[in-house]
């Protein structure tokens, strides 16, 4: 029961941790408004990480495209995340270009790119900012620790609180992804019944 307890407190330590980070808080605001923004002017999200990160891109576009709590209109998010492209571009061109590759193929200007990290420092996703950033999408980066090597080159971070394991930064990386979706749902749905025509 005690390891229980323990790691519940320490989830919620980590949550009052965030609560009480300002510059976290308006990133988050800036973050979601980036995406709004992209929705509102006929442009996608596309999303990408490894392993339980891409569990969690997977997770925030089909909450997007498909439904998050209320019904509303469809929204055009999608993560890399199919195994035949995922195998046949690590196959041909290296693990490090599986992301980069696919947003070569499908990013545009003014696109969002979801980038997530715990350490900040994944090959691959710092690739995919890279070729991001060479079409002229925003990018948001979800990280964790010290931000690593993601940190200087988003146009926002959202970075959880240092934990010694990756474990804790994906609790809080998942809220925050729940936190994005309902932020772009009030924003662009005064009442998520009702289809409005996204402009």
């Amino acid at each position: 029961m005690s390891l229980i307890i323990n790691s519940l407190k320490e989830a919620r330590q980590i949550l009052d941790i965030v609560l009480s980070d300002e510059k976290l808080l308006s990133n988050i605001e800036i973050a979601g408004n980036i995406i709004v923004d992209a929705f509102q002017n006929n442009n996608k999200i596309i999303s990408c990480g490894n392993g339980g990160s891409m569990s969690d891109a997977m997770h925030f576009a089909e909450e997007l495209s498909g439904k998050f709590r209320e019904e509303r209109p469809a929204l055009p998010a999608i993560a890399i995340s199919d195994p035949a492209y995922l195998s046949c571009t690590a196959n041909d061109y290296g693990y490090d270009k599986v992301f980069s590759r696919f947003i070569e193929a499908f990013g545009n200007q003014n696109d969002v790119l979801l980038a997530i990290s715990t350490s900040g420092n994944s090959s691959n996703v710092l690739r995919a900012i890279a070729a991001a950033r060479n079409k002229n999408m925003k990018i948001i980066g979800l990280t964790g620790k010290d931000g690593g090597k993601m940190s200087a080159l988003c146009d926002v971070e959202l970075r959880v609180p240092f934990s010694k394991y990756s474990d804790r930064t994906q609790e809080i990386h998942i809220k925050l992804i729940h936190i994005l979706i309902e932020w772009v749902e009030s924003k662009l749905f005064s009442n998520p019944q009702q289809e409005i025509l996204i402009a």
